[in-house]
């Protein structure tokens, strides 16, 4: 039993039955132990990798988004450019290098924050981004940030975001809790509290005895505070996550360890928890906002950025182990059967300013 699998029971007996979200906060965020307070997560020796880890076609191209929405919103400077959820930074340093070469004075005329929360997380961005000749700056939250045009970009920040969970119990739906079993192990059931009626999914009422909705209250909030920042004063924002264009029934939660799945409640704080992202969800928020909100599959969003012409230019002087390598990060970038399906992303741009989610801008950047 992990440690924070003993706190978690010895809370549970004093303090009753955790709800969903709770539990998944304690698990990711603790401040002892913590899944990503406490470890390494990304990349081949840790848990998961990332798309920025795959190839640095991901971080180029989201750079090239990033700067035809500068362009498409008249250049403003000063502005920030940011990411939050940075993970080891290496999203940043692409776009660092990209952005350097699309346009020296965009560069060298923007602060560049990263939004991280963890000390730990920050110290291994720092390493990764090394000396560089631009203003890069660390913050906790956009609360932070300075009060200028804001073009944030969020890569699998949403999927980490903790939600709830409701089951189908009767005529009803309960809350679902983490409590304890006749062995005085970790177990779900349903609660006591409800949900109102109106959060739920349209099929909802056609679900059967035990199905699961999840309700994500955290990010609403996290995505309302972004839309309202950019509102107010003005910029853009790129969100890619793995998750569902509509919203549906269904248990989504899952834990990865080692780069396979476990039981949730098997090792709290040694496995990464996720669940699925609902893009639908989040694009009512922005727009809420009154904001204009895109939704496109991250294989269109890629391809559409033009990853088929960069991993040609990438190749062309390259031997033939090189470019099956940089096709193989394409598949599993864009392709149908890997990301390219499962992975949404969700452009946030005020109201008239196009960017669309495809290149129009000539694509020159260092090999």
């Amino acid at each position: 039993m992990t440690r924070l699998k003993t706190r978690i029971v010895d809370l549970i007996e004093a303090l009753g039955p955790l709800p969903v979200n709770e539990y998944m906060a304690l698990c990711l965020f603790d401040p002892e132990d913590g899944y990503y307070t406490t470890r390494e997560p990304f990349g081949a020796a840790g848990d998961f990798i990332t798309a920025p880890e795959i190839s640095q076609m991901f971080g180029e191209l989201v750079a090239v988004w990033m700067y035809q929405a500068w362009a498409a919103s008249g250049r403003p400077l000063p502005a920030t450019i940011a990411e939050i959820g940075p993970g080891r930074g290496t999203l940043m340093k692409d776009m660092l290098r990209t952005l350097s070469r699309l346009d020296p004075d965009l560069a060298n005329g923007v602060i560049f924050a990263m939004i991280e929360t963890s000390p730990r997380l920050t110290e291994v961005q720092q390493q990764t981004l090394g000396v560089t000749p631009f203003a890069v700056r660390w913050h906790e939250t956009i609360e932070t940030l300075p009060q200028q045009p804001l073009f944030i970009v969020g890569n699998e920040l949403f999927d980490a975001v903790p939600v709830r969970q409701f089951v189908r119990a009767g005529a009803g739906w309960r809350e679902r809790m983490v409590g304890l079993d006749d062995t005085n192990d970790l177990c779900f059931f349903a609660g006591a509290g409800s949900v109102d009626p109106t959060l739920l999914p349209a099929d909802a009422t056609e679900a059967p005895q035990g199905a699961i909705v999840e309700i994500a209250p955290a990010r609403t909030a996290l995505m309302a505070a972004i839309a309202e920042r950019i509102s107010q004063e003005g910029g853009a924002g790129l969100f890619l996550d793995y998750g569902h264009l509509q919203p549906g029934v269904g248990d989504t939660l899952q834990a990865l360890r080692s780069h396979n799945h476990e039981d949730v409640l098997a090792n709290p704080g040694e496995a990464d928890l996720t669940t699925h992202v609902d893009f639908a969800a989040l694009a009512a928020t922005v727009r809420a906002h009154g904001l204009d909100a895109h939704l496109s599959t991250q294989g269109d969003f890629l391809l559409g950025m033009g990853i088929l012409e960069r991993a040609g230019r990438l190749g062309a002087d390259a031997d033939q182990a090189a470019r099956d390598k940089i096709a193989e990060a394409v598949e599993r970038l864009a392709g149908p059967q890997a990301m390219g399906d499962l992975f949404k992303v969700l452009a946030m741009l005020p109201r008239g300013v196009a960017a669309p989610l495809s290149a129009t801008t000539p694509f020159a950047t260092a090999d």
